[in-house]
Order: C-alpha cells, then structure tokens, then sequence
C-alpha cells in the first residue's frame, strides 16, 4: 500500500509503496494487451480493473488461460515486475488505469514507453526500472514466494524484497522529474489546481488569450 494518507484538497507525497509483487513477463507488452480497445468505451473509468490483460487471461469462450492475474496467489498484489518496453502502443491513459483498478500501486521493470510513464505518474504510480538481471531475480523471487514483501523507495531509488528465505535490497532508478514529482507531492496536476482554484482564475484572468 503506498502512504497516501493526505486529504482531498492535497496531493499525498509518494515516497514508497509496499505490498505483494506479481510477475508479468514478456518484452513490448502494449497498451491494447494491457486493456484491449473494446472496453474503452465508457463514460468513466470504474470498472476497468476486471478487463485488464482480458484477452491474455480468457480465450474467445471466456475461459481463462494461464496468466499471473489470474492466479490466487497474486490477487493481492500491488506491485507489478515487468520487462522492457512495458507499455508502448498508443497513449491510451486507459492501460494505466486498469492497472491501478485491478489493485496496482507501483511497477518496476527493466523500460517503460515514455507516455506510458507520463500516464501513470498521473495517476500517482511510480514507475521504477533495473537492469535485466535484477528484474528477472526479483520475478523468480515473487514466483517461488508470492508472499515476498516488496518495498519501493521512490525517494531512495531502492527496491527491497524480504520473505523467509531472503531479505535484499537492489537499487534502481527513477526519473528525476517523476521522483521529484512523487516526492513533493506535486504529481496530480488537477487536484493542484483545484485545492488553488483563486490562484488559477487570477492567472487565467490576466492571460491575454483567455477571454
């Protein structure tokens, strides 16, 4: 779970989030694998939790197929490990929105699609990346011990993992300007404007191109 215990009209510094880890492997993993474009049509996002991976965790009869989501052991997870290129494809924000539906707080992976990342820092994800070898350790781990307890430090740029056969602490990188962001508690841009609704009509006011 990540410490976001602030109230509505702030935006809550995100330094960490803990919790379980699921697995995903595979490189170039898009938007349209991550929520496929058939349930993008909604009003809102609500809901969008249940569709994500849908067409890699069902076949055409809705029966599911082999996939870490579908898993019981990973139902609680809030950590996702994924691979490289994670999220390219089209600049649907839907993709990280199912994901945070479905219960995701943080993701690490060896790369991300830049507007991907954007997305997710939106929604207050942070999206954290390591070499080949750590990722690939830290899924193996997850899988032998889904009970592992996963501890991304935005601020430290540290993962740490501990279950009862192991305890480690690996380091990784995240963008200065996302780190910045989630720190600071600056990330959610809307949730700024409106906690200083007079400061932001008294700018608007005296630009010239706003009538």
């Amino acid at each position: 779970m990540s410490d976001n215990d602030a109230d509505a009209a702030s935006v809550p510094s995100i330094d960490r989030v803990s919790g379980a880890g699921i697995p995903v492997r595979g490189n170039d993993i898009d938007t349209d694998q991550i929520i496929p474009a058939r349930f993008m049509k909604v009003v809102t996002f609500d809901g969008l939790g249940e569709f994500a991976f849908f067409d890699k965790r069902f076949d055409d009869q809705d029966n599911q197929k082999e996939h870490p989501f579908n898993e019981r052991r990973f139902q609680d997870a809030s950590v996702l490990v994924v691979n490289a290129n994670f999220g390219c494809g089209s600049s649907r924000e839907h993709a990280p929105q199912a994901l945070m539906r479905w219960g995701i707080d943080a993701i690490v992976g060896e790369s991300f699609a830049e507007i991907f990342a954007g997305n997710c820092l939106a929604l207050g994800i942070p999206t954290v990346t390591a070499d080949e070898e750590t990722v690939t350790e830290l899924q193996t781990v997850i899988g032998d011990h889904p009970d592992t307890e996963i501890t991304v430090n935005v601020e430290a740029e540290t993962v740490a993992y501990e279950n009862e056969a192991d305890d480690r602490t690996v380091d990784v990188a995240v963008d200065p300007a996302q780190r910045t962001a989630l720190v600071d508690g600056i990330w959610d841009t809307t949730a700024l404007m409106k906690s200083n609704a007079q400061a932001t009509e008294a700018t608007a006011a005296d630009l010239p191109y706003v009538q």
